[in-house]
């Protein structure tokens, strides 16, 4: 009799859970964090992650409460499920922090970016750049003879696909807010 050449975690709708609980994949997480607004709190999250290695791809932060004097950290970051785990943890413990919600797996949610992005260019690269704004629905907000600064929001997907397209338009310059996210739905991540 042979063995069954059944990839190890090739489904999740397997009926046997053939995947590790925490495998060496690297994922993407987005973890909302809502903190005292204080002095040093920042300086406190940003320590445990530099303080273990572990790597921040966007960070927002903004008070949300101004009578309750409370901060929405907005952190995107990378990790195995371990280490995920691990950074929900640490930062739980960390004493301003009110709550930590991993909104990447608490259900859906919407997450938006705002970029301005410089191009400089002339004749048919400036008709082509201002052609491929119309379509991503970036707004002009300055012009010169010789450039164009557009402000675009979406998904970091959608900035990323628009400054592509824009590079050998002559893209020169680039400002990125990083992510601000909020689950949809009745879920809150913020006492009330």
């Amino acid at each position: 009799m042979s063995a069954l050449k059944i990839k190890k975690g090739s489904t999740k709708h397997s009926a046997y859970n053939l995947r590790a609980n925490f495998g060496d994949e690297i994922e993407t997480h987005t973890l909302a964090v809502i903190v005292d607004n204080e002095a040093g709190v920042l300086a406190r999250v940003i320590g445990l992650f530099s303080g273990r290695g572990y790597n921040i791809e966007s960070l927002t932060v903004a008070e949300v409460d101004h009578q309750g004097h409370l901060s929405r950290i907005t952190i995107v970051t990378t990790g195995t499920p371990a280490v995920i785990e691990q950074i929900k943890a640490q930062l739980g413990r960390i004493v301003p922090v009110h709550e930590v919600h991993d909104l990447t797996v608490e259900g859906a949610a919407v997450e938006r970016e705002l970029a301005l992005i410089k191009v400089a260019g002339s004749g048919d690269k400036r008709v082509e750049a201002l052609r491929l704004a119309d379509i991503f629905r970036a707004q002009v907000v300055d012009s010169t003879l010789d450039t164009f600064v557009f402000q675009i929001t979406g998904t970091p997907d959608k900035i990323d696909a628009f400054a592509d397209l824009m590079r050998p338009l002559g893209l020169t310059e680039m400002a990125r807010t990083g992510v601000a996210a909020l689950s949809r739905g009745m879920e809150t991540a913020h006492p009330d």
